[in-house]
C-alpha cells in the first residue's frame, strides 16, 4: 500500500508540475524572446537560436514528468479500462515530448527539400503528438465513465477532450495551408496552443485528483 501510494503521488506532482512548467515557459519565452511572434509561429521555434536550449529543456523536462507519471498511473490503474492503452499512450507521449528537445525543428518556411534529418524526426513526432493527445483523453474517460472511484474526472475530460479534438482537427487543417507556415503571417502560433492548452489542462486536473484520491 505504501509504494501504491508513493507512486501515485509521484504521478500527480509529475503531472501538475510537467503540464504547469512546460506552459508557463513557452508563454514566458513566448513573450519574451525578441523576433518572436506567438501569434504566427510554432513553440516548437522556440528552440532555434542562442536562447533554443530554454525550450529544449522544457521539452525534456516534460517528457520526463511524463514519464514519471505514466509509471505512477501504471500503479493507480492496474487492471480495468486504460490500464493498458491509457498507460502506453501517455508512454509515448512521454517518449515523443522528450525526442521534440534534442530533435529541433527547421526554421518555419523550410521546403521539403531542404528538410533536415532532426527536422524531420522532431515533425514526425509532433505530427504523432497531436494525434495521440487526444486519444488518450478519450481512453481515460472510458475510464472515468465505467469506475465510480474516478468519476470526478468525467466532466473535466469530456469537455476538454471534445475541445482538444476539434483543436487538433483545425491545427492539422491550418498547418497544411502553405502561406500560413511563412513566419510573417497567420495564425498558425496562436492556433497550435490552442491544439495544445486544453490537453495540458485535463493533465493538471487529472494528476491533481491523483493526488487528492492518494492523499
Amino acid at each position: 500500500m505504501k509504494s501504491l501510494r508513493l507512486r501515485s503521488q509521484i504521478a500527480g506532482w509529475a503531472g501538475t508540475a510537467g503540464s504547469a512548467l512546460f506552459v508557463l515557459v513557452f508563454l514566458l519565452e513566448g513573450w519574451l524572446r525578441p523576433g518572436y511572434s506567438p501569434m504566427s509561429m510554432y513553440i516548437s521555434a522556440l528552440s532555434l537560436g542562442p536562447r533554443g536550449w530554454i525550450q529544449i529543456a522544457n521539452f525534456l523536462i516534460l517528457g520526463i514528468m511524463l514519464g514519471l507519471f505514466t509509471w505512477g498511473i501504471a500503479a493507480v490503474f492496474p487492471s480495468g479500462k486504460a490500464s493498458r492503452w491509457g498507460v502506453i499512450l501517455m508512454g509515448v507521449l512521454a517518449a515523443l515530448f522528450a525526442i521534440s528537445g534534442p530533435f529541433v525543428m527547421d526554421p518555419m518556411g523550410t521546403p521539403q527539400s531542404a528538410a533536415t534529418v532532426h527536422g524531420t524526426i522532431h515533425g514526425l513526432a509532433g505530427g504523432i503528438v497531436f494525434l495521440v493527445m487526444p486519444i488518450s483523453m478519450f481512453v481515460f474517460l472510458g475510464r472515468f465513465r465505467a469506475d465510480p472511484e474516478w468519476q470526478f474526472l468525467k466532466k473535466w475530460t469530456q469537455v476538454l477532450g471534445v475541445i482538444e479534438a476539434a483543436a487538433v482537427l483545425i491545427f492539422t487543417i491550418v498547418s497544411k495551408a502553405p502561406d500560413l507556415m511563412r513566419a510573417d503571417s497567420g495564425w498558425i502560433g496562436l492556433i497550435q496552443r490552442a491544439a495544445l492548452v486544453p490537453f495540458m489542462l485535463w493533465l493538471f486536473g487529472f494528476s491533481l485528483g491523483i493526488i487528492r484520491k492518494g492523499s
